[in-house]
């Protein structure tokens, strides 16, 4: 699967608007032609901010999926309300899956479902230096992968930068992007805040980031504290 991380910077006050429209209809409209919608969400540090996650199989069919959503039906007849919300979305990273992240699409509630969904997703984005990056990986699952374990901190799944050309240009990737994204779940923001603490406090996991520091980072580490839609297949 090739995994498209999109987070959009949206109108103030927009969100809303925005989360009703897509999972009403823009979820369901977009796998019929061969993507998988696998989780939207609220980013909790930022009130003007939606990410979402979207799957395809390789990348011959992303390319034929987007154009046949964006040059369709549905798509023309919902752009202007989507766009309405927007300000700029392209915020993407092209991800390849090293690990996790199977989800059947029968786990989604149905359309006009409006419940909360429990949990919270962590998406960690380790910006990643040459010409260690692709060493990166292999250092995470042996070192920092067991240290997060070991905090009672569960991966959900891990992802690295997919360099293949953008085959779709209308909607532009991050191309210079280098980095290694893990996704974690956490209960709640206090639970998230429990694990975060305690992490700090482990010299094994001091140690291991201090090393990931020196040999592979290529600048600060982004969190995002992203807080599942009532209809995102991801949730805690």
């Amino acid at each position: 699967m090739i995994v498209e991380l999109r987070r959009y910077a949206l109108r103030p006050g927009a969100r809303e608007t925005l989360i009703e429209l897509f999972d009403r209809e823009l979820v369901e409209t977009q796998e019929e032609v061969g993507m998988q919608v696998l989780g939207q969400f609220r980013d909790l540090d930022d009130p003007d901010s939606f990410v979402w996650l979207r799957g395809f199989a390789d990348m011959p069919t992303r390319k034929h999926a987007l154009e046949a959503f964006y040059g369709g039906p549905v798509w023309k007849e919902h752009a202007g309300a989507a766009n309405a919300t927007m300000i700029d979305v392209d915020n993407v990273l092209l991800l390849r899956p090293l690990s996790g992240l199977a989800l059947e699409t029968n786990g989604r509630p149905a359309r006009g479902s409006t419940a909360s969904r429990p949990g919270l997703l962590v998406a960690t984005i380790y910006p990643l230096k040459e010409p260690t990056a692709r060493d990166f990986p292999a250092f995470f699952a042996r070192d920092l992968e067991p240290a997060l374990h070991e905090a009672g901190v569960s991966v959900l799944a891990t992802y690295a930068t997919e360099h293949s050309q953008n085959t779709y240009p209308a909607l532009p990737v991050r191309e210079d992007a280098n980095v290694f994204v893990y996704l974690t779940i956490f209960r709640d923001e206090a639970d998230h805040a429990r694990r975060v603490a305690e992490l700090e406090q482990s010299p094994v996991w001091r140690d291991r980031i201090s090393d990931a520091r020196a040999q592979y980072r290529d600048g600060q580490a982004e969190v995002l504290r992203l807080r599942p839609t009532s209809r995102s297949l991801i949730q805690g």
